[in-house]
């Protein structure tokens, strides 16, 4: 429940900022707005919100006696838990929470929440297309693209949410406890925002914190850092594991997808039932079907969901054959080991377009991948001199650098040959260049129309 009687400021004026903002003025609450930039367009901004509210804004620089006027701080994921505005409120012991957290408190019904370095979002969008076959009243949320916050009032008691996490979210709960939550994996990433992988990892399995017994925390048996947290998870542990045999999980037993539960055995689905490609897409699959049957799905519905589904945008999809070149839009291949199963999933000589901005991450275990398949490397952004060293050291000499998307993919038109591929997945994020990695691909899929 969201106490009306509280002063909340809310920092952030994006898509994050703007859905607390609503939800907050749609319960009544008297809500304020804090934006670092003193230029904002005031008027675009009211445009966006509830019934055009001109609420109080606060722009540019945030002192301490501004902050002495609010109860509490919703934090959008764009911003640092250790940004200043976050350690003043803290200073005056006055709570912080994520977006993530204001959606709960609003909130009825029950919660699937999903976490991880890659695959993410596939296995949300897939998690919650089988959901949508079985229960009535289901939503998708998160850091898919709709905000918690947008449809947390729409709820009811027997709604189901389905919520991709990001860590950026989790820094900031206090009280999000999901029914079942999900860690994927932990690979290095966003380093420039928690500092060492140590932190990140914590950050991650704090999805499942507040859980009890009677709850589910799924985690990938492959994944040495996700296996760890069993040892230490509050709510019952279930594993999935793509390469061991799981005697109470969910699992591969030659081409079935199997959930192992009291010594029985029940095939979900198998190869040919699914439209996914790749490996780490078959672990996505395993993760949606142990969240989903923890959830209360049955195994028909949990198969018809997997046969319905026919993948992300901007995730290793398909775009067009151009002169006998394939072209795929990776743009959410935001990291080194997310952009190395792009490569992966690659069955034809690949030209690859990488390179943004600079997240800290290293590049060597991506260029590596490349082996005998990954004929020339296209570079552009913030990374790209970066990325190009560490190429040449380790002996990868076709390089061809451009100063925008554009001559990315009329650069790769020219390298590539008929029966080959072409694969924009940049292993960093996007933000030195463009606004999102969806804007990314968006682009990338307009200019591979055009040749």
């Amino acid at each position: 429940m969201i106490d009306t009687s509280k002063k909340f400021l809310v920092a952030g004026a994006g898509k994050s900022g703007v859905g607390s903002v609503n939800l907050l003025l749609k319960t009544g609450a008297d809500v304020s707005l804090y934006d670092g930039k003193e230029d904002l367009e005031k008027e675009a901004l009211y445009e966006k919100l509830y019934e055009k509210k001109e609420i109080p804004l606060i722009l540019g620089n945030i002192t301490k006696e501004d902050v002495s006027k609010f109860d509490l701080l919703v934090l959008s994921p764009g911003i640092s838990v250790n940004a200043p505005i976050a350690q003043m409120f803290r200073d005056q012991e006055k709570p912080v929470w994520s977006e993530i957290e204001l959606a709960y408190q609003a909130s009825k019904g029950r919660i699937a929440a999903i976490t991880g370095t890659n695959g993410k979002t596939t296995t949300t969008a897939l998690t919650g297309e089988i959901m949508k076959g079985y229960y009535e009243s289901s939503f998708v949320v998160g850091n898919i693209g709709i905000p918690y916050t947008s449809v947390a009032l729409d709820t009811k008691e027997d709604s189901v949410t389905t919520a991709e996490i990001s860590s950026f979210q989790l820094e900031t709960i206090v009280d999000f406890k999901p029914d079942v939550c999900a860690v994927l994996n932990i690979t290095p990433d966003h380093l420039d925002r928690h500092g060492t992988v140590e932190v990140y990892a914590q950050t991650k399995e704090s999805i499942g914190k507040n859980q009890t017994k009677d709850q589910v925390m799924v985690l990938n048996y492959e994944d040495d850092t996700t296996r760890a947290m069993a040892d230490r998870a509050n709510g019952t542990v279930l594993f999935f594991s793509l390469h061991h045999k799981i005697k109470e999980g969910v699992s591969m037993e030659g081409d079935a997808f199997i959930i192992e539960e009291n010594g029985k055995k029940q095939i979900v689905c198998t190869l040919d039932d699914v439209n996914l490609l790749g490996d780490h897409n078959y672990e996505n699959i395993l993760a949606a079907i142990a969240v989903t049957y923890s959830m209360g799905v049955p195994v028909s519905y949990i198969k018809e969901g997997i046969k319905r589904f026919k993948g992300v945008e901007h995730r290793i999809e398909y775009v067009d054959t151009v002169k006998g070149v394939a072209y795929y839009n990776d743009s959410k291949g935001t990291n080194p080991d997310a952009a190395i199963k792009a490569v992966e999933a690659m069955v034809t000589p690949t030209v690859v377009i990488g390179g943004g901005y600079d997240k800290q991450s290293s590049y060597e275990e991506w260029i590596a991948s490349f082996g005998d398949k990954v004929k020339c490397l296209v570079l552009l952004g913030a990374t790209a001199d970066k990325i190009e060293a560490t190429a040449r050291k380790a002996g990868f000499t076709n390089i061809v650098r451009v100063g925008s998307l554009k001559e990315a993919v009329e650069a790769s038109a020219v390298q590539a040959q008929s029966g080959d591929a072409v694969l924009l997945s940049p292993a960093c994020a996007s933000w030195d260049m463009f606004k999102s990695y969806e804007q990314r691909g968006t682009l990338f899929k307009e200019y591979v129309n055009q040749l």
